[in-house]
């Protein structure tokens, strides 16, 4: 028993790191609008969350069913068994969640913890049907019906979500247009008393049937007069948000999103609080039982009947999810990603192009083109005009830290997602808040205009991979709580202690992981901020100057590593090269942002500038082309280089070396007319590899050497000359930016 009570101890302690890791995950799907929109202040917007968290966690207690009995049979598995499927449950939940959180992907609670459940019941029936003759078949273990329509209802959800979001959004905006201003004027009242009134419905009235403290003559009155409650709500919430914007000039959009975001963090709270405490809990009433029972090993019939969930269970984790909600920076790396896909602007993409998203941007714009010839040129030009975004984009961009969206795109966001999933915690079905606000969320973008010609493809694998992310999930999370549950039945005790261990150093490594990351951010961030001219100017030297002196390490290692064997060595140069490859491809990418900081300089100076990441960029895949064949070589096994080669890269590296910590100082300290003697050094080190290069030729012709060596030498004095001409020509682009931009500031 007391095996057991330890087990029951680490469920609750494990339901707690899922709390957090889980908050972190979901906090994207109700702050997103809010924060994207800029509706108010974080501080705000925070704390209206934190109450909608707490109050939908008193909502929650109807779900903890599909914990107990939504997707297997209790009553089939003996309180040894069901301890195993609990505890291989809760070690995969934090490890999936906080994998995902770390790379800053949202991934569904929902789906998570439902395949791990039917991963873990599926490998104790199996071991069951193994191991003893008694056993019942497969489908007496797991309820298939409830997990297909759990399943169905989740997947239904991506299209539904996308679409119902896609068209309310494009009715709204028809309705409103990007001006806004004037038809609240006239329908904001109406339009925010039945976004209101909808999530006062579903919330409320389908809601609060599950809630503990709500008793049965206040749920009897609630559904007998729900029409009267919606109609009376409707005409409230018109009445007052009216009054407000004439009284007081108070946003009637703003007042929507704010209450949406309350109500979609209560609906958060309610449907995916089971994700995190509904298998602690059913533990815990397992574990009731078992003591009940004298510590035999029972079958657990009575999970299968209605548990009531203790209001304080619900208050304890509605607390932590707050406390979570405001601490944990891993929400707002998830959150950056949906913002990121639905932002209103052009810029940097995260996600490259895909095959499919080309396809269907070219389906869409020929489709486009053949409706356009369809519809009556009048409709087509009026609709258009609904959808103008000139005078938008003119005044955003006046503003020193403009939204991704406006508030209509809010409103309907939070509005329709809300409304979604408030429905489907009222049928007990634990539809995935991230699947929901997600597609939401795409589907307004869409039907707004914010995946243009010039993004389109780029959203779109992004949305993909997002959504492959989720089956992955399934996926993913089916397969590592089999294996763990698996692993438990076997081991016991010993690998519940083991898992633990395990799991706390993930935690703990990805926790480091992320904060390393998040500082570069947060330091990418504050520069960006403060860049003005003279700041564009100091910032490229700085780059300039540790590329150089970066990949003069990278070549020396590559080389010593050549003539050692070393493969871990460049193994690491391989790492090295690529993290000089992003951080070149990132500058590249912000180019058009830097350019603007420098709008008040003439085009001679952008020129120069961008000549400047040119070179960088080439430079980096110089380094590359360098490294790759020599890992190759030395990886394959292939002859060692010989002696005389030896000597000569290692002469050739020294000579590098020397070039490279001249330029160095000449670009640290501006000293730019020491740059004729760095010419001869790069004219030196060029007669070097010119030399070498004959003297490989004449080996080739003795047949002193092999095809491979021959492939990989000549390969390194043609890469390492154009190391010297992109590096002395990114020298030269870096001193006419200094001196341009000197004499114009």
């Amino acid at each position: 028993m007391d095996i057991y009570l330890f087990f029951v101890v680490v469920l609750f302690a494990l339901a707690i790191s899922d709390l957090i890791v889980g908050v972190s995950n979901d906090a994207v799907n109700f702050l997103n609008s809010a924060i994207g929109s800029k509706v108010a202040s974080r501080k705000v917007i925070m704390i209206i969350a934190s109450l909608g968290i707490l109050a939908g966690a008193l909502f929650s207690n109807g779900m903890m069913e599909v914990a107990r009995k939504g997707i297997f049979h209790p009553q089939n598995y003996y309180f040894t068994e069901i301890m195993v499927v609990f505890m291989a449950v809760m070690i995969t939940d934090i490890l999936l969640l906080d994998f995902f959180n770390t790379v800053g992907l949202p991934t569904s609670t929902t789906v998570s913890i439902v395949f791990e459940l039917l991963g873990a019941a599926v490998a104790v029936a199996v071991y069951k049907i193994a191991t003893q003759p008694e056993a019942l078949e497969l489908s007496e273990y797991i309820n298939s019906s409830k997990a297909l329509a759990i399943i169905s209802g989740i997947l239904l959800s991506v299209v539904v979500a996308f679409t119902v979001g896609m068209l309310v959004q494009w009715i709204s905006r028809v309705l409103f247009t990007f001006n806004y201003n004037r038809p609240m004027k006239f329908f904001g009242a109406i339009w925010g008393g039945i976004a209101i009134a909808s999530i006062t419905y579903f919330i409320l009235i389908k809601g609060a049937k599950s809630a503990t403290f709500m008793t049965d003559d206040m749920k009897i009155y609630i559904k007998d007069n729900a029409l009267q409650i919606l109609a009376m709500s409707f005409v409230a919430w018109a009445v007052i948000l009216q009054l407000l914007n004439w009284m007081f000039k108070i946003n009637i959009l703003k007042v929507i999103v704010l209450v949406g975001t309350f109500a979609l963090a209560m609906a958060f709270a309610g449907n995916d609080l089971v994700n995190f405490i509904g298998v602690p809990l059913a533990g815990f009433e397992s574990f009731k039982q078992f003591q009940l029972n004298g510590g035999n090993d029972i079958l657990m019939e009575g999970l299968a009947n209605n548990v009531q969930t203790p209001s304080y269970f619900l208050v304890i984790a509605g607390g932590i999810m707050v406390v979570t909600l405001w601490f944990s920076k891993k929400a707002r790396s998830v959150t950056e990603t949906e913002l990121n896909l639905s932002r209103q602007d052009e810029g940097y993409e995260r996600f490259g192009s895909s095959f499919i998203a080309r396809m269907l941007v070219r389906r869409s714009v020929a489709s486009n083109t053949f409706f356009s010839k369809i519809i009556p040129e009048r409709v087509s030009n009026s609709i258009r005009k609904r959808f103008d975004q000139t005078e938008y984009k003119k005044r955003i961009n006046k503003e020193e830290n403009p939204p991704m969206f406006d508030l209509v795109r809010a409103s309907v966001n939070l509005t329709v997602a809300s409304i979604l999933i408030s429905f489907a915690t009222s049928l007990k079905l634990p539809l995935s808040t991230t699947y929901v606000t997600f597609m939401v969320a795409m589907g307004t973008s869409l039907a707004d205009g914010a995946w243009g010609r010039d993004s389109a493809v780029y959203r779109i694998t992004g949305v993909f991979a997002v959504i492959g992310g989720w089956f992955m999930t399934a996926m993913i999370a089916f397969t590592v709580a089999f294996i763990l549950a698996m692993f438990i039945v076997w081991a016991k005790i010993v690998a519940v202690l083991v898992l633990l261990a395990i799991a706390i150093y993930a935690l703990i490594k990805t926790h480091k992981t992320h904060k390393k990351k998040e500082a570069e951010k947060v330091m990418d961030k504050v520069e960006e901020a403060e860049d003005t001219v003279e700041k564009v100017l100091k910032k490229c030297n700085k780059v300039s100057s540790s590329i150089i002196s970066d990949v003069s390490d990278i070549l020396n290692s590559a080389v010593n590593g050549l003539i050692t064997e070393d493969l871990k060595m460049l193994k690491q140069q391989k790492k090295n090269v690529a993290d000089l490859n992003d951080k070149t491809k990132k500058n590249k990418d912000n180019i058009y942002k830097m350019l603007e900081k420098l709008n008040k300089a003439s085009l001679e100076t952008g020129h120069f500038y961008v000549q400047v990441l040119d070179y960088q960029r080439e430079i980096a895949h110089c380094t590359s082309f360098i490294i790759e064949p020599i890992l190759k070589h030395v990886d394959n096994q292939h002859k060692a280089i010989a002696e005389v080669q030896k000597e000569e890269l290692s002469n050739l590296v020294i000579k590098i070396n020397d070039f490279s910590a001249a330029l160095d100082t000449i670009i640290k300290e501006e000293k730019y007319d020491a740059l004729d003697s760095a010419i001869k050094m790069q004219s030196d080190i060029l007669d070097g590899i010119k030399t070498y290069r004959k003297a490989q030729i004449k080996r080739i012709k003795n047949k002193e050497v092999g095809t491979r060596n021959s492939m990989l030498y000549m390969n390194l004095m043609g890469e390492l000359k154009n190391l010297m001409l992109f590096t002395i020509n990114m020298v030269k682009a870096q001193r006419d930016f200094n001196l341009m931009t000197k004499e114009e500031y």
